[in-house]
């Protein structure tokens, strides 16, 4: 689905949040392989479950066609520094929720750019008819949970040792949730 781009100002940064198009293909594929070797917030590793210019070019295609779906991202001049991701159902019985994930690059956390995104996510979800919105974020990344709440996320569950990280701990994961009536 598309939606208008939106301008931000925030901490001496401009920025915008817009539809992934499908120029944006190899730019998203490094930015991913990028985001996963700078956080242990997200499931993998860098470079597992890679996803080339052409895997992305087809999600952009997949995403653009359905109602359901959403790929945004954030634009710093000419360079993607963000993106955002709600993925819809084909199924009636899961057709009222999406599943939301983001990725911010590390220069440029601190800018509100994930609240930017999740805050135009959620405004698209509200006015298409999307009632639930889902997502999973690893216990220590509580600046993220704090987000979520904000915004109307609760707590819905705990997959415990969820995750084995680098350090070689477990760690749990959180399901949280935002329902509109």
């Amino acid at each position: 689905m598309l939606i208008d781009q939106k301008a931000f100002h925030i901490k001496e940064l401009d920025y915008i949040i817009r539809c992934a198009q499908l120029e944006d293909a190899q730019a998203l594929s490094d930015l991913r392989l990028q985001l996963d070797g700078e956080t242990e917030n997200f499931d993998r590793e860098q470079g597992e479950a890679f996803i080339d210019q052409a895997g992305f070019e087809q999600l952009i295609q997949q995403d653009t066609a359905s109602p359901k779906n959403l790929c945004l991202v954030a634009v710093v001049g000419d360079q993607i520094v963000g993106y955002s991701r709600c993925e819809g159902s084909p199924l009636k019985r899961l057709a009222h929720k999406v599943t939301f994930g983001v990725g911010v690059r590390k220069a440029f956390w601190g800018h509100g750019i994930g609240k930017a995104l999740l805050q135009v996510s959620i405004d698209w979800a509200d006015a298409n008819g999307v009632r639930k919105m889902a997502l999973e974020v690893l216990e220590t990344n509580e600046k993220a949970i704090q987000l979520y709440e904000k915004w109307g996320f609760t707590v819905e569950g705990i997959l415990k040792n969820d995750k084995c990280l680098a350090d070689g701990k477990y760690y749990h994961t959180i399901i949280m949730g935002r329902w509109q009536p």
